[in-house]
């Protein structure tokens, strides 16, 4: 059985702008371009000229109209009390690869296609689809809970019907997409829900009348070979909700690190060593099952206001004991919590600067 997950975060830029901000919540936000005034004594918003495309929107802006790739003049005549925010792009890829870090646990293989999107296979974890709903939910509160955003996953037998199926409930969607029930639940869809098929395309298959996938999906596919050449033949099959691609994982490990959030935020010392010591437990196991050693500690913590803070050790040759990743990681929460008061939500170890352990080494373990 294969069962392939498609996550798609919600409103990403936005989401992200309103985690750091609490007080944007609820408020038509905009992230991309800019705003310079025509004088520069000038303070009068009307004396303002608005520069750049809308990079993304909240739902809330989404309502006036307002979307991805608008002229952000135009918004602004769609939504003048807009709050516009630069793009901080720096932040959007921390917390990207944070997230990433998180699916990449709970995937056999996982393949990032944006910053904010990638497909997980899972078909070694689940045995069902029920099985597979369920696995769907606890990823999307595990990424809900450590990173306070939400996403929308599709599940399916394969790629092209997962992406389809994260994009029919938003936000915070999840849609099921059995093998048994792909034509039923693709047949009355526009055939622009398919990946690739852009207002161009829907434009010259409505001019043969087909406007939906059953439509597309039954006729003839030397018809669309002749007009869109290979790329006629990929929509046919598509269409028939066939696609045979695999979740391709171009990524070597240089880290690997487990995190846990706090039910409660907490500055209790015993309750974040005893954290520490563990998650430096299950970060020795993992190096340990995958033959690797290491140079670098790193312990991340993320505080009750979602302010984040990192520290890390190298040292001069590799190490493959437990005791090392303890002793190092200690010493380094100490140093982040002996400087900040506020409490702390998350907790996470991570080993990098990573080898695979030699013939040497495992006789040494």
């Amino acid at each position: 059985m294969k069962v392939i997950l498609h996550l798609d975060m919600d409103s990403f830029f936005s989401a992200v702008e309103v985690r750091e901000n609490p007080d944007l919540k609820g408020l038509p936000v905009i992230v991309g371009g800019e705003i310079r005034a025509k004088e520069k004594e000038s303070t009068d918003i009307k004396e303002k000229r608005v520069r750049g495309v809308v990079s993304t929107c909240s739902y809330e802006a989404r309502e006036y109209g307002i979307h991805s790739a608008m002229a952000l003049s135009k918004a602004y005549e769609l939504c003048p009390d807009a709050k516009l925010l630069p793009v901080n792009m720096a932040l959007y890829k921390r917390v990207s690869r944070e997230i990433m870090d998180i699916l990449r646990m709970h995937a056999d293989k996982i393949e990032q296609v944006s910053i904010d999107e990638a497909f997980l296979d899972i078909s070694t974890r689940v045995n069902d689809w029920n099985e597979a709903r369920d696995y769907a939910l606890m990823v999307k509160k595990e990424v809900l809970k450590i990173e306070g955003l939400t996403c929308s996953v599709g599940v399916a037998p394969n790629k092209t019907i997962a992406k389809i199926a994260s994009e029919f409930v938003k936000p915070d969607g999840l849609t099921v997409v059995e093998d048994g029930r792909v034509m039923d639940f693709l047949a009355p869809l526009d055939v622009s829900r398919i990946p690739g098929v852009g207002p161009k395309t829907a434009e010259m298959l409505k001019k043969r009348g087909i406007e939906k996938i059953r439509q597309l999906a039954d006729c003839n596919v030397q018809m669309l070979v002749a007009k869109f050449g290979k790329y006629g033949s990929r929509l046919h099959t598509h269409a028939n909700g066939i696609d045979e691609s695999e979740v391709e994982e171009e990524w070597e490990r240089k880290s690997l690190s487990r995190e846990r959030t706090f039910a409660v935020d907490t500055k209790d010392v015993s309750v974040l060593n005893t954290c520490v010591d563990e998650l430096s437990g299950e970060v020795y196991n993992a190096i340990k099952k995958e033959g690797f050693v290491f140079k670098t500690v790193a312990i991340k913590v993320k505080f009750e206001d979602f302010a984040v803070q990192t520290r890390a050790k190298t040292m001069g040759i590799a190490h493959s004991d437990l005791y090392t990743i303890k002793r190092i990681a200690n010493d380094l929460m100490a140093k982040v919590t002996g400087k900040e008061g506020k409490k702390i939500r998350l907790v996470g170890v991570r080993v990098s600067h990573l080898t695979l352990m030699d013939d040497k080494q495992m006789r040494l373990v």
